[in-house]
């Protein structure tokens, strides 16, 4: 079957030539888009749907969530909301949550919040473990959250936790957790904090799940400026998330591993801005603005967390960027749709690992869309807080 979006009145494309069409088109043929141009010289399909004047876009991509969680932390939010400072600890409150409920309960709870955030406009989501810390609830976690997202990472390196001596919780993160979860993940991450993990523990977590065939991501420089971007540079991370505080170094490292500086042969490091933690937690918004000019490709990503960022909605983290960030909704739009997927590795070719390329719509990728109910993007910064989304199609299917 084959279906035409047609009366498109911008379509944002975000592929590699930036396009934004007007009065255009779209034709999805099963998983795929097979057409794309004006609709005056769009072609015959088995179904039409008319867009009504309205916007498409790519749908988001949300390359940084925590979906896999049972609990409230409500008390800790309005205490942080009444002066207290935000520390790493409170990740030990969900781990107790999440060891006391079942599987079901469990995978009920992270297809919920799928569904909330496909509701928004969001089509391919990672998430990763980090509230079992553990070696069966960490696994447990990872093949839950494989049942339910599209990509899953694996951090083990969260917080240690209560009663554990950090370096022998750094030998099970290295070891028998990582084989555990390993058959269901596709990334490893580790939280390169005070409060959490020093470099060198960072590093032997990197280096490990490297070795066992992890793609590697880093949160880093939320809370101050650390050793975090620059492992994730050393290491040839796919991303360094958070970066609220980078010195004129960290930037010069992050964009030296676009130019091919770093010399291990790795394309570059993404810089993952996180701008509805940054409200939450009270902590200066990443510089994305600055990380731009200086040529780092950013992604924007919800961090939905019971913690620090309770919300899956994209679209609340694009209307900060352009109105306190200083992004051009163009940018805020292009970071939370193909900077997600470059932060994945899924922002080109036809075929990797046996998906389509997401985040832009190209012909040959993967029928991603997010229609509007707006003519043009610019809404979404131009009306904050109205929800705008009309229609979704993830992999080709209109979400209901």
């Amino acid at each position: 079957m084959s279906t035409l979006l047609t009366n498109i009145a911008e379509l944002m494309t975000q592929d590699m030539e930036h396009r934004v069409l007007k009065n255009a088109a779209v034709v999805i043929e099963g998983e795929r888009i097979s057409w794309i141009g004006a609709a005056a010289e769009a072609p015959a399909a088995d179904d039409v749907v008319d867009a009504g004047g309205r916007a498409v876009l790519p749908g988001w991509v949300d390359s940084h969530t925590h979906l896999i969680f049972a609990g409230d932390r409500t008390a800790e939010f309005e205490a942080r909301m009444a002066g207290e400072s935000y520390s790493a600890g409170g990740i030990a409150v969900t781990t107790g949550a999440t060891r006391n409920t079942s599987d079901y309960d469990l995978t009920r709870l992270a297809l919920g919040r799928v569904t909330e955030a496909v509701s928004q406009g969001t089509t391919y989501l990672e998430t990763k473990t980090g509230y079992g810390l553990d070696v069966d609830n960490e696994a447990r976690s990872a093949r839950i959250a494989a049942t339910a997202v599209d990509e899953v990472t694996y951090l083990g390196a969260h917080l240690v936790p209560d009663g554990m001596d950090a370096e022998e919780y750094t030998d099970l993160v290295c070891g028998p957790m990582l084989t555990a979860v390993r058959p269901y993940v596709r990334w490893a991450d580790v939280f390169c904090e005070r409060g959490a993990f020093s470099e060198e523990q960072s590093r032997r977590v990197l280096k490990a799940c490297k070795d066992a065939g992890l793609g590697l991501r880093v949160h880093g420089n939320q809370l101050g400026e650390g050793p975090g971007v620059q492992l994730a540079v050393e290491f040839g991370a796919a991303s360094v998330d958070h970066v609220n505080y980078l010195s004129q170094a960290d930037v010069d490292a992050l964009a030296g591993s676009w130019s091919g500086d770093t010399g291990n042969g790795h394309r570059g490091t993404v810089a993952t801005c996180l701008p509805a933690c940054d409200l939450s937690t009270r902590q200066p918004l990443a510089p994305g603005r600055e990380l731009l000019d200086a040529g780092v490709p950013i992604a924007l990503a919800s961090n939905c967390n019971p913690g620090t960022s309770y919300t899956s909605s994209m679209a609340y983290c694009v209307t900060t960027a352009v109105l306190q960030m200083r992004l051009s909704v163009h940018e805020a739009v292009r970071a939370a749709s193909y900077g997600g997927a470059l932060a994945l590795g899924r922002e080109s070719g036809n075929d990797v690992d046996g998906e389509r390329a997401v985040g832009s719509i190209a012909v040959g990728h993967r029928a991603d869309l997010h229609m509007l109910n707006a003519p043009s993007a610019t809404h979404l910064a131009y009306r904050p807080g109205i929800p705008l989304t009309h229609a979704v199609w993830r992999a080709g299917a209109r979400a209901k």
